[in-house]
């Protein structure tokens, strides 16, 4: 969905710097300036790095809210024992850039849920400081992760919630988009 977003944000005229995970997707546009990262820590370090210098971000990826606390660099052998796991939080990034972000900007989250959706989506956007937030479902067959189709709902800071059908996930980088530029439009009228 990042990939789609960003190529479409690229082919109307926006610069766009695209830090990515690690996926075997590539970027088409000359306008697309890839970063790739391998953690959330690292994903973390570049968004707050280049956040201050656009007039937005689009919070697309799915980064684990937990990481091991304890990596082994080898192969963990198996016993006939338990083995404990213990994890610790990854940065919010897209709460590290809400606390950091200027009247004259723009910042979109994600949102995968699989309960609650609308009410966790909405506590989301509250929370992080968004402008919009864009639901999808682990529940509506085709979207998400693994498919080239999506289903979205957009949920506004005033309220205003957009329900769109299943469609490509090109077509849904046009609609969430769209909805960035009329944001944007607004912004630009305040500030």
């Amino acid at each position: 969905m990042g990939f789609a977003i960003a190529e479409r944000l690229a082919s109307l005229g926006a610069r766009v710097i695209l830090v990515a995970g690690p996926v075997a997707l590539k970027c088409n546009h000359k306008n697309i300036e890839r970063i790739d990262v391998v953690s959330a820590t690292e994903m973390h370090a570049q968004c707050v790095n280049y956040f201050g210098k656009c007039n937005g971000a689009i919070m697309v990826a799915a980064v684990a809210d937990f990481a091991p606390v304890v990596v082994d660099d080898q192969k963990i052998k198996r016993t006939s024992a338990n083995y404990l796991l213990e994890l610790r939080p990854n940065p919010d990034i897209a709460a590290s850039l809400g606390k950091i972000k200027r009247r004259d900007q723009v910042l979109v989250g994600f949102a995968l849920e699989t309960n609650d959706e609308e009410q966790n989506a909405i506590l989301k956007l509250k929370k992080k400081n968004l402008d919009f937030i864009v639901l999808n479902s682990l529940r509506d067959s085709g979207s998400g992760f693994q498919h080239d189709t999506n289903k979205i709902k957009i949920l506004d800071k005033s309220g205003t919630i957009l329900n769109f059908d299943l469609k490509s996930k090109a077509e849904v980088a046009v609609d969430v988009v769209n909805k960035l530029m009329e944001v944007e439009g607004a912004i630009s009228e305040l500030s």
